[in-house]
């Protein structure tokens, strides 16, 4: 779809400096802009890049300046080219309303109002879903799980028998939810499995990323706090309690018993122990490895993770390793020359006093 400047301005409710009945057929990012592109800068850090550009518009800050094409000023950029960005994709493929021929619902479920369920989804025995909920293909929701009112799950996500979705909760594709925990005790030789009798809670608005696995408690219920995001590719294990509104980023492994409070960031491939609780406000910096307990609103790094002003000084004095090596060759080596030459001296001195002690011997004989 085109659309002009002075079109697009409306839509953002922007003010267009320049020529706004230029038309624009496509929105991409500065990096990749080209002509009859429009583009978006957030601030003045980025204005080399626009300049270097041969996008025809773009959207700016409010004070941005810039008179070699045609801007669209507002208060948030990002937002506005956002909007500007769907509007030019034409509008979204509506989601096909009702439930497929092939899929496959136990009599005994409940489905809300306006469902969109695809095919090849299964729903157990006694599986409640809220109203407008999406289903893709292949989604398997196991016997007694309960989902809230504008839920997505993607393809072949796996809801395992008595997990909970609040509402407006996203699922990502291949993602398993109250799968069994690693939980075994040794019999006889053998490794025993622990029965996980627990299930799965997620709250409101929360959002969990492709190829998650988030295991259901021992006995009670593993959580993940409203609105918490998780990205792709995270394990967490059986009985964590995670707070509201975390960021955990992909590859991030979070042990069993293990306790967030709310707004922590947990960056990716970090691991977190077993029985760790991470307080509020917490950063757990990239590949750090937590094997205590973390103070609310401490910022960790390294592994053993240690807090950041501390793993800040421990690089340091990595860095410098090399030149203190290269200072002690050095320094041994003057030690060395030191010790041998002061034993020279020694020696000179022995000699010199056994010379000494021969010639008063011999004083005395010839006395």
């Amino acid at each position: 779809m085109h659309h002009s400047v002075d079109s697009l301005a409306r839509l953002v409710g922007g003010e267009v400096v320049g020529d706004g009945s230029v038309v624009i057929t496509a929105a991409r990012p500065v990096s990749g802009a080209g002509p009859g592109d429009i583009t978006f800068v957030e601030d003045d850090r980025h204005a080399r890049q626009l300049r270097q550009s041969s996008a025809c518009a773009a959207v700016v800050g409010l004070s941005f300046e810039d008179r070699t094409r045609s801007l669209i000023r507002v208060a948030k950029p990002f937002d506005a080219f956002i909007a500007i960005v769907e509007c030019l994709r034409g509008p979204a493929h509506a989601w096909p309303l009702g439930i497929h021929s092939y899929s496959s619902i136990s009599p005994s479920a409940a489905i809300g109002r306006a469902p969109s369920v695809g095919p090849f989804v299964t729903i157990g025995d006694h599986a409640v879903i809220g109203d407008r909920c999406r289903l893709m293909s292949g989604a398997f929701v196991g016997d007694g799980c309960r989902m809230g009112s504008d839920c997505v799950l993607y393809p072949h996500v796996v809801l395992y028998s008595g997990t909970v979705l609040g509402d407006r909760v996203t699922v990502h594709a291949g993602t398993v939810l109250g799968g069994h925990g690693f939980g075994y005790r040794s019999q006889q030789g053998a490794h025993v499995k622990t029965p996980q009798l627990g299930h799965v809670e997620v709250g409101d608005d929360a959002e969990i990323g492709a190829n998650t696995t988030i295991d259901r408690g021992t006995f009670h219920a593993t959580r993940i706090g409203a609105g918490t995001k998780i990205d792709n590719l995270v394990q967490i294990a059986h009985n964590c309690q995670i707070g509201r509104h975390n960021l955990i980023v992909g590859q991030v492994g979070i042990a069993g018993s293990t306790r967030t409070g709310d707004y922590v960031v947990i960056a990716g491939q970090a691991g977190i122990r077993d029985h760790v609780t991470i307080g509020d406000g917490a950063v757990i910096g990239a590949m750090a490895g937590v094997m205590k307990d973390v103070p609310a609103g401490e910022r960790m790094l390294g592994i053993p993770a240690t807090p950041e002003r501390e793993q800040y000084w421990l690089v340091a004095a990595v860095h410098k390793l090399p030149e203190l090596r290269d200072k002690v060759k050095k320094l041994a080596k003057h030690v060395e020359e030191l010790e041998t030459g002061r034993l020279a001296e020694l020696r000179a001195a022995v000699l010199r006093m056994e010379q000494q002690l021969d010639e008063n011997a011999q004083k005395r004989r010839s006395a």
